[in-house]
């Protein structure tokens, strides 16, 4: 990262993630320039529509995403998918056993961008390079037929 002030982060995790999840997702983002601000712990209430995630991150996403070197790609991309993919493991899995995904969310416009534990190398090197200011509406998922980030929400938005 460029040697501007450090990002932050806010990180927020479900009441069932594993405490060494916690720790290994501040060390990767510290590794990466996002210094953490907090660490808390959800609430354990949720709406039939939200989203069942294990980790929410909440930072300056753009920021974050354009300030990575190529030679930081690589690193990023084994860190992050690295700990999406402890969203799979049997502790960390929702209760009907599903994996459940690692959230980044934009600070400022509240947008999210949602890691699935089995995401190829090619949605991160697309994630590091996108300009997320074309879309309005989250959450960003990895459409694997297309090969491209999108919004169903911005989509059906037209």
């Amino acid at each position: 990262m460029p040697d501007a002030l450090p990002l932050r982060a806010e990180v927020l995790l479900d009441q069932d993630a594993p405490e060494a999840l916690a720790q290994d997702l501040v060390a990767a983002l510290d590794d990466l320039g996002v210094r953490t601000a907090r660490v808390r712990r959800a609430v354990a209430h949720r709406g039939v529509g939200d989203l069942a995630w294990l980790a929410l991150a909440s930072l300056p996403l753009q920021a974050f995403l354009s300030g990575l070197g190529a030679e930081a790609v690589r690193d990023a991309y084994a860190s992050l998918k690295g700990l999406v993919r402890r969203g799979a493991d049997p502790g960390a899995a929702g209760a009907d056993g599903a994996p459940r995904p690692l959230v980044l969310q934009d600070d400022r416009s509240g947008l999210s961008v949602v890691l699935e534990p089995d995401l190829p190398a090619e949605a991160y090197e697309q994630l590091l390079g996108l300009d997320l200011t074309t879309f309005q509406v989250g959450p960003l998922h990895y459409d694997r037929q297309l090969g491209r980030w999108r919004s169903e929400l911005d989509e059906a938005a037209g």
